[in-house]
């Protein structure tokens, strides 16, 4: 069994069992994990380093957002990580991210607020998520306040897992051995048709199941015209899902949810403006075509909003976005009581463990953009996305990664 583990300050892949305390051996471990007079005896964590770094883009990326003058195209990714050791020798990653702007705010706010975890049990990963969130009352408890606490949330979760010797979704409870997936990153406005075509085509051949196409051009005709083209090119049994990334207002989003009613989509994401959750919820209750949004919410509590004016058939949750893992699963539970299904923003290296622990079927979000960052790749065949059987996340940093580290700052001492 493939394990992650930490060589000095550089990140390896090793076959092993999760590491085992120097005084201990693999019999000492079990027995004592089966016998049930031991008491606990709580681990600390010890150090913390954290790094900010900036994954260049291969192209300037274009969605509607910048075809509308509201945005810049995007030419790279912050990415927060986060590594974790405790004083008995386990070891956690994590992450989070912002695109265009926050990166600084981020790796800012969580050194602020990493101290307080210094000497705690990683164990009480709930309760170390509220003490950091009050750590940093004073800036909220949403949006980059809580993208900053995400990081470290992940990490313990990672942690927990890996010294388990389970995949996070075993640890989780895991539904389903592989997820649904769709591809993104081949269908952005930047792209000219005969290349999107060409993108759609070579993802199916991979094996990704689904394609997304952006839209939302001032020049509704455009987008019309490249999702009917992309249809016929694969066939009527081919999922299709299309994104307006929150560029229609009411009126208009009425009238292309019923000019798109006919190319069977899987879904129309964030027509409207995220927070809209009346104009969002009428149209879900009058189209068959089903609505998706909420990647670009930051809390539980938006999410609780949104989900509470049924605003969503799809529910669109970015784990680092709300805060990490512990506000992710809040919100699938409520999306699961209301019967909503998933489909996570994003950041596919995690979102395929949380979305095959999810009752109902979901769909994960193929972007390939990330994966310089990590050793690891995940495997995908037959529209579906495998879930990593390695340890925690199944994670470890690469070379590269390190080199586009802009800064780092350790605090605590390694055991």
């Amino acid at each position: 069994e493939i394990a992650s583990c930490l060589v000095g300050s550089e990140m390896c892949i090793r076959d092993s069992h999760p590491p085992l305390l120097a005084d201990q051996s693999p019999s000492m471990t079990s027995a004592h994990a089966s016998d049930p007079s031991t008491s606990y005896s709580p681990d600390r964590i010890t150090w913390i380093r954290l790094s900010s770094c900036y994954l260049p883009l291969a192209t300037p990326i274009s969605d509607a957002k910048v075809l509308t003058g509201r945005q810049k195209p995007m030419t790279e990714i912050a990415m927060l990580f986060a590594e974790i050791e405790t004083r008995d020798g386990h070891r956690g990653l994590g992450l989070s991210y912002s695109k265009r702007a926050g990166g600084p705010g981020q790796f800012a706010h969580a050194q602020e607020v990493a101290p307080a975890l210094i000497g705690e049990d990683p164990n009480d990963i709930s309760r170390l998520w509220t003490k950091l969130t009050w750590a940093g009352a004073s800036v909220g408890r949403s949006g980059m306040a809580v993208q900053a606490i995400g990081a470290f949330d992940v990490a313990l979760y990672d942690l927990k897992a890996r010294r388990a010797g389970l995949p996070l979704s075993k640890l989780l409870g895991a539904q389903r051995e592989s997820v649904q997936c769709y591809n993104t990153s081949g269908g952005f406005l930047h792209t000219p048709l005969e290349q999107l075509l060409v993108n759609a085509a070579a993802s199916r051949e991979r094996g990704i199941g689904g394609i997304k196409l952006k839209v939302g051009q001032p020049d509704h005709a455009l987008d019309i015209r490249r999702v009917e083209a992309v249809r016929k090119h694969l066939g009527d049994e081919v999922p299709i899902m299309i994104d307006a990334n929150q560029q229609w207002d009411r009126p208009t989003a009425q009238r292309m949810c019923r000019v798109f009613e006919r190319f069977n989509l899987v879904w129309i994401e964030e027509p409207l403006d995220a927070y809209d959750y009346e104009g969002h919820a009428a149209l879900a209750a009058h189209f068959d075509t089903p609505i998706a949004t909420g990647e670009m919410l930051t809390s539980a509590a938006e999410h609780g909003e949104l989900i509470r004016h049924r605003a969503a058939d799809y529910l669109m949750p970015d784990a680092p976005r709300v805060g990490g893992i512990t506000p992710f699963l809040k919100i699938a539970a409520q999306a699961e009581q209301a019967g909503l299904s998933l489909g996570p923003h994003f950041a596919m290296e995690l979102h395929v463990h949380l979305a095959a622990a999810y009752a109902t079927e979901p769909w994960v979000e193929h972007f390939d953009w990330l994966e310089p960052l990590f050793n690891e790749r995940l495997e995908i065949a037959n529209g579906r996305m495998l879930v990593p059987t390695r340890p925690g996340l199944g994670l470890s940093l690469s070379e590269q990664a390190r080199a586009w580290t802009r800064e780092t700052v350790e605090i605590g001492q390694r055991a």
